[in-house]
């Protein structure tokens, strides 16, 4: 029997009554923090002591391994993996870069092509996509950049790895599949294997997240956070067998991460590294492959660490 998602919609009294605990919270009480935010998100309660779901294990990795782990803080950077990624022989799969920067006023704007996209590298979804530099308002563009970097993402989130990065901007070719924002390859490492995967298809027009084995058959159970699969089929790129083997050589020592390829006119690039995917509060269309994902991930050699 298939079970169905908790309620997704957020409780606005619940969420107003928790707003002025939640700094107090994430100082002085992280765990109880995360297991308040993970039971309020996904409704199940949270076991650290003795994880079986994928993503209570994703949980017990937030708190108490990838914080304390220099690796994964380098690697959860976006000049941290292109060093490790340079390490390992893959510098064929990086993305070209124009450079890094410390702040936004460094950034030798003139020597820039037209296009080009902006990324923070201490956090997620700071990003800035430029079409064409010349019709850019540069001065918003730098407020939201020097408010970006002042940003401690690891402590907004309780992603802790996070915090050890330096913040600073990188630029990167804008990556086009005809004219379009390239297809996103999400694939999903346990203990060093690739499992399952997610393509992301649409974006910035109309998104869509399709959930797969890592043999290409559909893993729709595994859809998440009420996202929307695709319509039509997506074919399987060219180069796919390569894309696991870059992912698996990445992601080979650590216990879980999700590795971000593209593949585009047969090239394969690496995006980023994942370590806590959306803090590991994911609501999954079919609870059944919480317990399913869970059982791939194995974090015993972890447990007896701590």
């Amino acid at each position: 029997m298939r079970m169905g998602n908790p309620n997704l919609k957020e409780n606005p009294l619940k969420r107003a009554l928790a707003l002025p605990f939640r700094g107090f919270l994430k100082t002085f009480f992280p765990i109880t923090y995360v297991k308040l935010q993970y039971k309020y998100i996904t409704h199940h309660t949270l076991h650290l002591k003795n994880p079986v779901r994928y993503t209570e294990k994703l949980q017990y990795l937030r708190v108490y391994t990838y914080p304390k782990n220099k690796e994964v803080s380098r690697l959860a950077s976006r000049d941290g993996l292109r060093e490790y990624a340079h390490e390992l022989g893959l510098d064929e799969y990086l993305v070209p870069i124009y450079g890094i920067y410390r702040t936004f006023d460094e950034i030798p704007w003139d020597n820039l092509p037209s296009s080009f996209v902006m990324k923070c590298t201490h956090a997620s979804g700071m990003n800035a996509i430029i079409d064409n530099k010349d019709s850019v308002d540069k001065k918003a563009l730098r407020k939201k950049f020097k408010k970006w970097l002042k940003t401690d993402y690891g402590k907004k989130t309780m992603e802790r790895h996070y915090s050890r990065i330096k913040p600073q901007i990188i630029i990167e070719k804008k990556l086009d599949e005809e004219g379009h924002l390239p297809i996103e390859y999400k694939i999903h490492v346990f203990n060093g294997v690739a499992k399952s995967l997610y393509v992301v298809t649409g974006r910035g027009q109309d998104i869509r997240y399709t959930n797969f084995y890592i043999d290409w058959t559909r893993f729709d159970g595994s859809q998440f956070n009420g996202w929307k699969s695709s319509d039509v089929p997506i074919e399987k790129p060219k180069n796919f067998d390569t894309m696991i083997l870059v992912a698996e050589k990445l992601a080979k020592p650590f216990p879980f991460v999700r590795v971000d390829l593209y593949e585009i006119n047969g090239k394969i690039y690496i995006s980023e590294m994942t370590f806590t995917p959306a803090k590991g509060t994911l609501i999954l269309d079919d609870d059944r492959c919480d317990f399913e994902m869970g059982a791939w991930l194995d974090i015993s050699k972890e447990v007896k660490k701590k």
